[in-house]
């Protein structure tokens, strides 16, 4: 459990904590930006166009990713009716926030290697471990958000891709989504199944042989 750094190695929390903070930051700042060139003032208007961490923390989500392992930011508001696309508007907005993390994880990948090429510095020097949980975090964040489960981006996606004939489904997933996907978490993440872990090791391992 993250939470346990805090005890055991503070500055190493601390590290923890502010990726985490970036990484969340970034991806709410992402879809507001995205709902903003829609034609959607809604985000704008409250506030959540901006980089602030103040404006997209919810404490309870926050919490929760101390806690578990897993949690979620403020949903940043949209209007779909604003969208100047209105089919595909929707799924541009939410596939923006895993985009942005993506992108993070790349800039702090490349970044990362050249301060490992041309600097000498240990594996377990913070600085490193600070560069690898930006990484860590935002590939993870990335990669969970897509998962096409409501509330998560990626049914947003989904949704979008599905022709109107699976309109009965697309209630069912809203309907049921969230309490499925809040099973499979606490499942994984209290029964130790490692569904989430066997697949973030897969993509960590992969970051790690490019980086290293």
């Amino acid at each position: 459990m993250i939470l346990n750094l805090l005890f055991t190695n503070p500055m190493l929390f601390l590290a923890w904590l502010i990726a985490i903070i970036f990484a969340l930051s970034i991806h709410e700042f992402a879809h507001a930006y995205l709902a903003i060139t829609q034609g959607d003032p809604t985000a704008k208007l409250m506030g959540r166009a901006s980089l602030n961490p103040l404006a997209h923390i919810d404490v309870f989500g926050f919490l929760a990713i101390l806690l578990i392992g897993f949690g979620w930011a403020k949903p940043v508001p949209v209007n779909p009716l604003y969208f100047k696309n209105k089919k595909w508007g929707d799924a541009i907005v939410a596939f923006a926030g895993p985009v942005s993390n993506f992108i993070a994880a790349i800039i702090f990948g490349i970044t990362l290697k050249l301060v490992l090429i041309y600097g000498n510095f240990s594996p377990e020097n913070l600085m490193i471990q600070f560069f690898l949980f930006l990484i860590m975090i935002n590939v993870s964040l990335g990669v969970f958000n897509l998962i096409p489960l409501p509330p998560l981006d990626g049914h947003h996606i989904l949704f979008a891709l599905l022709p109107d004939s699976f309109s009965d489904l697309k209630v069912w997933l809203l309907k049921n989504g969230p309490t499925f996907l809040l099973i499979i978490i606490l499942a994984d993440s209290f029964l130790n199944i490692g569904i989430f872990s066997y697949l973030f090791n897969l993509i960590f391992n992969a970051l790690g042989k490019l980086i290293f």
